[in-house]
């Protein structure tokens, strides 16, 4: 049995601390509420969807093969982050209903101006950290 000791800590692999506003996206009856509580234990409070104005720290965007238009909806996420905020992609791990390859996230990540910094297996998920390009000199 997992105690509260040996539970992996999701949020603080994805950089997410308390306080932050974490926005999410693509919430379906596959995600991992283990996950979802994680976060939501860290940050304090529970996350924000799309229906809010406030801006993010994060955003937690759960998505699969066949969601649709990946390039697109990351556009409209980076409309609501704040100028340091992470995108976290989440799909299933490979092998899995749903998977999507890493190399097909890094591309529709670069038509949306941002690009792969990091990317982490949690739990049945895999998690890829998007974040907006360093400008040149930084």
């Amino acid at each position: 049995m997992e105690t509260a000791a040996d539970a992996p800590n999701h949020a603080r692999r994805m950089g997410i601390v308390r306080s932050m506003v974490v926005r999410e996206l693509g919430w379906d009856d596959d995600t991992d509420d283990r996950i979802r509580a994680d976060v939501e234990d860290t940050i304090g409070g529970g996350m924000v969807d799309d229906e809010t104005d406030e801006v993010a720290d994060a955003v937690l965007l759960w998505w699969r093969n066949g969601d649709g238009d990946l390039a697109g909806e990351l556009t409209d996420v980076v409309g609501s982050l704040s100028d340091t905020g992470a995108i976290w992609v989440l799909t299933p791990t490979t092998g899995k209903p749903g998977h999507v390859d890493r190399s097909e996230i890094a591309e529709e990540a670069h038509a949306a101006g941002l690009v792969v910094v990091a990317a982490v297996t949690l739990g049945a998920w895999s998690g890829n950290h998007l974040a907006r390009p360093e400008p040149p000199g930084a």
